[in-house]
């Protein structure tokens, strides 16, 4: 019963920290990003690629965060 309630709290500890990270990174890269586009449109097509790529590398950590969790949950 314990043993349950400690994979429960660890994988929702480490979902929840994993992702903390993550959004805060993306949001930052999309202000900035946005930001470029309005001060330069002329390049935004080259920064909106730009972003996404760099958007989808910050978003690999949560996912390595989700799968973690997963593990914690159903194998340990």
């Amino acid at each position: 019963m314990e043993l349950e309630a400690a994979k429960v709290l660890a994988a929702g500890l480490c979902m929840g920290l994993g992702a903390i990270g993550p959004g805060i990174g993306e949001g930052i890269a999309a202000s900035k990003a946005l930001e470029a586009m309005g001060r330069n449109p002329a390049v935004a097509n080259k920064i909106f690629t730009n972003m996404l790529v760099a958007m989808a590398i910050c978003e690999s950590t949560a996912i390595y965060s989700l799968v973690l969790a997963l593990i914690i949950l159903f194998v340990i």
